[in-house]
């Protein structure tokens, strides 16, 4: 029997009575390498009820604020139906005083959310953790085209982007180079991290695509990049942004389930119940 929520039978509230509101977003329409992040948001279900729900890292078990999983959003091919969809669903997430926390499906599911956070939270950053820097104002035809989804999110927001190590020639004159952190320069210079997390307002959004994570352990995703930040490394950057920051809601994106691990499956519904464990930690 296919999992619906996040945790399994250990992980069974109410929405009335939860804080953690898990959107799934099975989208991939408009993917332009490998196909298949449609099934990510099922894949991380399944993997979740394999968690631990007590984390050691902060000695708390963050399910007990409540995670109540949404039936998946799902819309026809047009990203802007989707989109739409996406702003609707988090908008009332916010207006319940809520957490939001969407699972792709590729990185146009992020662009309602990035809205929607955008309208509930003055003076908000969306900090993008990717290997890509997705800022291409049109791709293939369209303006909401995963290759595009930092241009919408500068939009709404100011953009902190961390992990890059790939980008077209074309999206050159869009890069703000006082606010993207590149794969390469942070693997030589750890200060770095210091300096993303002083961009940052008071009030986060977080979208991290995760083909930010070296391919060594995420290697299913629709556009892989060697040369990415591994685990460990990440996550202390991200506790220390959310100890230090309003964080308000995040995406997971970019899972492309394989056939031949199941690993990288588990490793994502990890990062998602290790990022509520550091925000409800307090």
């Amino acid at each position: 029997m296919a999992i619906t929520n996040f945790g399994g039978e250990e992980v069974i509230y109410s929405y009335e009575e939860s804080r953690i509101i898990i959107v799934p977003v099975p989208y991939d329409a408009t993917s332009t390498y490998l196909k298949g992040a449609e099934n990510g948001p099922a894949a991380i279900l399944e993997a979740s009820p394999a968690l631990e729900f007590y984390d050691v890292e902060t000695g708390t078990e963050a399910h007990k604020k409540g995670i109540f999983t949404l039936p998946p959003i799902v819309t026809g091919p047009d990203p802007a139906e989707l989109t739409e969809e996406v702003y609707r669903t988090v908008s009332d997430i916010f207006a319940g005083n809520r957490f939001p926390v969407v699972i792709g499906g590729n990185h146009t599911v992020s662009v309602g959310a990035f809205r929607a956070a955008a309208e509930a939270f003055s003076g908000l950053t969306i900090l993008q953790l990717d290997a890509h820097s997705d800022l291409r104002p049109f791709y293939e035809g369209s303006q909401l085209n995963h290759a595009c989804a930092a241009a919408r999110a500068k939009e709404y927001a100011p953009v902190v982007q961390l992990g890059i190590r790939s980008m077209a020639a074309e999206e050159l004159p869009f890069v703000d180079p006082e606010r993207i952190f590149y794969a390469h320069e942070l693997w030589s210079d750890k200060s770095l991290y210091k300096k993303a997390l002083g961009l940052l307002t008071d009030n986060v959004y977080i979208t991290i695509d995760l083909d930010v994570f070296d391919p060594s352990i995420m290697p299913s995703t629709g556009t892989p990049e060697p040369g990415g930040p591994d685990y460990r490394e990440l996550m202390v950057f991200l506790r220390e942004v959310i100890s230090k920051r309003n964080v308000v809601g995040f995406d997971v994106v970019e899972l492309c389930p394989s056939a031949a691990s199941r690993t990288p499956d588990f490793v994502a519904a990890r990062i998602i119940y290790q990022l509520l464990s550091y925000r409800f930690s307090g």
